[in-house]
């Protein structure tokens, strides 16, 4: 079995950002528009009105500040609230890969390495712009990578349980070098009018470079000391978005269609789940959780992180030990445990233990316990 390491990361970030005060001024005025239209309804009680959503719910409720997208206007927009994209050509770099390969490339260079040396291509994100081709299948040509090149959906473990696959397939010697690249264009797949979620999510692409130890090139390289997943089936995070909707005579813009969730539910269940997979990780590497120097975890909910953080060593206000990107970032599914690492990792030193986590849908739990080489 070879050794394996982390060599390079790579992170796009779209151009635009949408603060809590224009998506706040967006909604409520989609909400009063809503409310107006239907106001004979709501009088006799046959439908809700629409409670407005403000800054201090959306900080209070997740810790986020802003977010970013690859479009802002159409998500701006009260008569549209989703994101317009031009469409392409089929022979034209799709959105998603175009993204992709950004990130790619970026993690490539910190690694020191070229395209035709990669030996496979995952592209491991919790939504896929289409069936078929596969995305991954699509970077690899756009990089110009040999090898192989497959897509996989965990949803927000999607990275983690990527960075496994490719660590399996270094270890074995079925391939020197794998990428794992994760663009993650949530926007499109967020009920943007839905004031309990319309917040969540922002777009980003993140890429991370899998290789053998003895023939890493950069001075940055981190040891992958174990990986550790788990699913359990649960319905409290869903999206029933798929090519049997227009099978079903269902409706293709229903509400089910876009990410929903029963938060309240997810905290309890999935915060003991997560804490729980950490620790069994770590006991199974001889290694107890306040030995490990920082945390990148999920970043999905600040409240969540600081919970899992007081099972594990005690105490939960520790931006040092686990680093939140969730307030400029927002959560951007499987991508964002990628960016708290590749962000909040240059200020360690040799020997310092680290912890890679994601969780979400599923239930899926991911971990990757790295050492700085």
């Amino acid at each position: 079995m070879h050794p394996v390491v982390i060599s390079g990361t790579g992170l796009y970030q779209p151009p635009h950002t949408i603060t809590n005060a224009e998506l706040v001024a967006s909604y409520n005025l989609y909400a009063d528009r809503e409310n107006t239209r239907h106001a004979e309804a709501i009088a006799r009680g046959e439908r809700e009105a629409l409670a407005p959503s403000s800054e201090a719910f959306i900080e209070r409720a997740s810790g986020i500040k802003q977010r970013h997208v690859i479009d802002k206007a159409g998500v701006l927009d009260p008569d549209r609230m989703r994101p317009h994209f031009a469409p392409r050509d089929d022979d034209a770099l799709s959105l998603m890969a175009e993204i992709g390969v950004a990130a790619a490339r970026q993690a490539l260079a910190a690694a020191g390495r070229e395209a035709t040396e990669v030996d496979g291509v995952l592209c491991a994100a919790s939504n896929m712009q289409r069936a078929y081709p596969a995305i991954a299948v699509e970077i690899q040509a756009a990089l110009g990578a040999g090898g192989y090149a497959f897509d996989m959906n965990v949803a927000c473990s999607s990275a983690t349980f990527g960075i496994q696959q490719a660590v399996g397939a270094v270890q074995t010697g079925s391939a020197r070098r794998v990428l794992v690249v994760s663009p993650e264009i949530t926007s499109a797949h967020l009920a943007w009018m839905d004031r309990d979620c319309h917040f969540i999510f922002g777009d980003v692409a993140t890429a991370v470079l899998v290789e053998r130890a003895d023939e890493a090139r950069a001075a940055d390289r981190w040891q992958v000391l174990g990986t550790r997943l788990a699913t359990q089936f649960s319905n409290n995070i869903r999206n029933n978005a798929g090519f049997m909707n227009r099978a079903e005579d269902t409706d293709l813009w229903g509400r089910d269609t876009l990410f929903r969730q029963t938060g309240q539910k997810v905290f309890r269940e999935v915060v003991p789940l997560a804490a729980a997979h950490i620790e069994g990780h770590l006991a199974s590497l001889e290694l107890a959780p306040q030995q490990v120097r920082r945390y990148w975890l999920h970043q999905a909910n600040l409240h969540m992180n600081q919970r899992i953080l007081n099972k594990l060593i005690g105490y939960a206000d520790d931006a040092d030990r686990a680093p939140l990107i969730l307030d400029r970032y927002a959560n951007t599914a499987s991508a964002g445990s990628i960016i708290a690492f590749h962000d909040h990792r240059a200020d360690l030193t040799a020997g310092d233990v680290g912890l890679i986590c994601s969780f979400g849908a599923g239930y899926s739990v991911g971990s990757v316990v790295v050492r700085k080489v």
